[in-house]
């Protein structure tokens, strides 16, 4: 018997051994060898894997980062605060740890370039819609996870926009009513941002967010693969089925999806290593040049601002104040009033009848004539308590409540197909507004609030009318889903 036979005949001993005790062999045909996916992927398919790629490049860093680093606001000899002086040490003396910062520092952008190139095709292809929702609000819980993770990462550096941008964040909170001032005391564990804040931020950031977010992702990948992938058509493979009960319109992950996935990975590596070794700062929007200064709580830089990530939502915080409230609430009167006029159900009707009432009477009988006799009682009572919360509160509500309504597509969505292949004009119309008022919000959240564009046009209306249409892609979609002039779906994928 030649070695190679024994060595093979080992190996297969060792691995039914495993199998006994562990499905190891299972776990490998289920979710890869015999996992059938749509063989139309296209390259819009590469960011999910790219995403898995930098969650590991983000927790292999972060341990070789954490070897080093310190979270002590306390000053050194120098004057100089230890964990900032911990950080420059890093980037300084350990050997590849200016490497090893770059990666990670550039590491968390791209999680969110491909986390939002990945958000975009679900909305390309419709991958939030039936069987999927829970695909799509495990998706939703592992993004905000990854904004908790790179907010209380952006604070551990301890430089200038760190310590400022932490405080100016937490203290919004204290806009909440009632709970705010408590709220915003317990996050900080003090009354300003400081040792305490620090040490807080690093146990969230090192230990009880990655523990929830590798939990999410796998939540969504078991998920993903019990109802099957999406794919650019919209079209569910598992429908026509072989004698053997294989998809005629999939083919096997591996090795079909893992080569192609390579690919990307290359692709994407080699971007990667360009930006770590020519641009780790990003121009300023990766790292600010003020981060490259240690915190000091007396001197306040000239502009603070997130991490671009986070100036989309910011700057509907910015954008919400009291001149854009009624805007706002004529917006909120219109789909509340639409939903009234065409949903069903009484109790529905019922509470958007009242918000309409409320918001009428709370904005132009209180407001204009005053001694106006209110036609609902509950309506009236909800704008007193409304109207006692100012602009700062609604704009901590916007802020946060358009992340949130992502979660929402599954039940907003009402057109007959999923794909964007098959949609009309219209939704491709709103699509576009929607992606061009988006990507306004997040530059005009990089800029100081004076900001004109092309020192002409004031950038605060801009914000304020990119955060309406905004919220008409969301607060809409149920009428100009179904208004829209869409094509057939295909029995079965194409090779588009």
């Amino acid at each position: 018997m030649s070695c190679c036979k024994i060595v093979t005949e080992k190996a297969q001993q060792v691995l039914g051994w495993v199998d006994e005790r562990f499905p190891l062999t299972s776990t490998y045909k289920n979710h890869l060898a015999e996992y059938y996916a749509p063989k139309n992927f296209n390259f819009w398919y590469f960011f999910g894997s790219l995403a898995l790629l930098v969650l590991v490049i983000q927790i292999v860093t972060g341990i070789f980062l954490v070897m080093h680093y310190k979270p002590d606001a306390s000053l050194n000899a120098a004057g100089v605060p230890v964990a900032f002086a911990s950080v420059e040490y890093i980037m300084r003396d350990v050997a590849g740890g200016k490497f090893i910062r770059y990666m990670h520092s550039t590491g968390a952008s791209m999680f969110f370039i491909v986390v939002y190139l990945h958000m975009f095709r679900g909305l390309l292809y419709g991958s939030y819609r039936k069987p999927r929702e829970l695909i799509w609000l495990f998706g939703m819980a592992i993004f905000l996870c990854l904004m908790a993770e790179a907010f209380f990462g952006y604070l551990l550096p301890w430089g200038q926009m760190s310590f400022w941008g932490a405080q100016v964040i937490v203290n919004l909170f204290e806009a909440i009513p009632v709970i705010g001032p408590d709220l915003s005391i317990f996050i900080r564990g003090d009354f300003v941002v400081s040792d305490a804040t620090l040490n807080r931020f690093f146990a969230f950031h090192v230990i009880a967010i990655p523990l929830v977010l590798l939990g999410l992702v796998t939540a969504h990948l078991i998920a993903l693969h019990e109802v099957g992938s999406n794919n650019p058509d919209g079209v569910e493979i598992k429908k026509y089925k072989d004698a053997n009960g294989i998809p005629l319109d999939g083919i096997p992950f591996h090795p079909y999806y893992t080569v192609k996935d390579i690919f990307g990975v290359t692709i994407f590596l080699i971007v990667f290593a360009i930006i770590i070794f020519f641009a780790p700062e990003g121009g300023g929007y990766f790292l600010e040049f003020n981060n490259f200064f240690p915190a000091d709580a007396l001197k306040t830089p000239p502009h603070i601002a997130p991490v671009w990530y986070f100036t989309p939502f910011y700057s509907m915080l910015r954008a919400t104040t009291s001149d854009f409230l009624p805007y706002l609430w004529a917006f909120v009167t219109l789909v509340a009033g639409l939903t009234a006029w065409s949903v069903r159900n009484v109790w529905v009707r019922r509470l958007c009848l009242v918000l309409v009432v409320g918001v009428y009477w709370g904005f132009f009988g209180l407001t204009v004539l005053g001694k106006t006799k209110p036609l609902f009682d509950f309506a009236i009572l909800g704008i007193h308590i409304g109207r006692g919360f100012d602009a700062k509160f609604w704009g901590v509500v916007m802020m946060g409540g358009s992340v949130l309504l992502f979660a929402l597509l599954p039940w907003l969505d009402r057109s007959p197909v999923k794909s964007i292949r098959y949609k009309g004009g219209l939704f491709k119309t709103i699509l576009t507004l929607f992606v061009v008022s988006f990507v306004l919000l997040g530059f005009l959240g990089t800029k100081a609030p004076g900001y004109a564009f092309f020192g002409l046009i004031p950038g605060g209306p801009v914000a304020a009318v990119s955060t309406i249409l905004y919220l008409a892609f969301f607060g809409l979609m149920p009428w100009y889903s179904r208004l829209d002039k869409t094509k057939p779906e295909p029995e079965r994928v194409t090779s588009k």
